[in-house]
């Protein structure tokens, strides 16, 4: 098996990097670094079977032999970044999608879709099923990247319709763990970097908001089953463990030992106010995948990483 992975020097590009690698697969990784990091893959870069192409995806790629399967995981994905990069998420849900489905046809292989969890945006039902449309603000400030990604799958839902490429999308939900940036932007890696900081924690608007935390070895196995089914739809995958953004911070401070406070800022634009995956329709269609690492242990695991991290700035 021969796989291209997208976005593979990312936070979760790089960890199905290394699943497949373990699977036996030879693993091209195309990425051009502007969220990316080689660092997330510098103990690879010796494997018989890794090779790395720096490119943005934007634009078109050749890549000589056979392709058996792609997975498109390259786009800036938090807020920091995406609204740092405007344009160039755009162009990466847009033009790169097509570019990696073109990809996959000419090459007769498996494609999968990295989506989110933002298609559905700041959303009107709860949980969230797949079968819901979403409340996205196409002009707001997020706009870019939730609607970059609605497009993703509307062209991807149409290459699989009208050529018959094998496609499958994943809509993945809040994920944490190791190789996470400290600068990401993301709740997690700000609550953990303030905290063993000593700094104050920020929390926007009251706390109330909800979110949902899946540990990145649960999502990517998830991801792995899901590339082998017949299934063409979209596909939550997250933890459904529920938590107010207040009460993870506190949870954060309780873990550190930090004598950290929190601070309240106002709420961003379009924020959404609860997040949380109806995972069902996984459950049945990957063998009774589920979530296997808990929040206590996922973070603990995810705190040493970075306290790693701290001490080397």
């Amino acid at each position: 098996m021969r796989t291209v992975i997208t976005g593979g020097a990312g936070f979760i590009g790089s960890h199905l990097v290394e699943r497949f690698l373990a699977e036996g697969h030879e693993v091209v990784v195309v990425d051009n670094l502007i969220t990316g990091s080689l660092g997330n893959l510098e103990h690879l870069r010796s494997h018989s079977e890794f090779s790395f192409i720096r490119h943005d995806i934007s634009h078109p790629l050749e890549i000589d032999g056979a392709v058996d399967n792609v997975l498109h995981f390259a786009s800036p994905a938090s807020p920091v970044d995406y609204l740092k990069f405007p344009i160039q998420t755009l162009k990466v849900g847009s033009l790169g999608t097509h570019n990696t489905l073109g990809l996959a046809k000419l090459k007769d292989a498996r494609f999968l879709l990295a989506s989110t969890s933002e298609v559905y945006g700041d959303p009107e039902k709860h949980p969230q099923r797949e079968d819901y449309w979403g409340n996205v603000n196409p002009i707001g400030v997020r706009g870019c990247y939730d609607e970059s990604k609605r497009f993703a799958e509307a062209i991807t839902m149409a290459y699989h319709r009208a050529h018959g490429v094998n496609t499958h999308i994943v809509r993945i939900f809040n994920t944490y763990g190791p190789k996470m940036r400290l600068d990401d932007g993301r709740v997690l890696p700000n609550f953990v970097g303030q905290a063993l900081r000593g700094e104050p924690l920020s929390v926007y608007g009251d706390g109330s908001q909800t979110r949902s935390f899946c540990f990145v070895t649960d999502l990517v196995e998830g991801i792995y089953r899901l590339l082998w089914t017949d299934f063409h739809e979209p596909v939550n995958l997250g933890n459904p463990d529920e938590v107010t953004i207040l009460d993870f911070a506190r949870e954060i401070i309780a873990l550190t030992g930090t004598r950290s406070t929190i601070a309240y800022n106002p709420l961003p634009a379009d924020d959404p106010k609860v997040r949380k995956p109806d995972i069902s329709r996984a459950q049945k269609l990957l063998g009774g995948w589920t979530p296997q690492v808990n929040r206590h242990d996922g973070l603990a695991r995810t705190v040493e990483y970075f306290k790693q991290r701290v001490r080397a700035v």
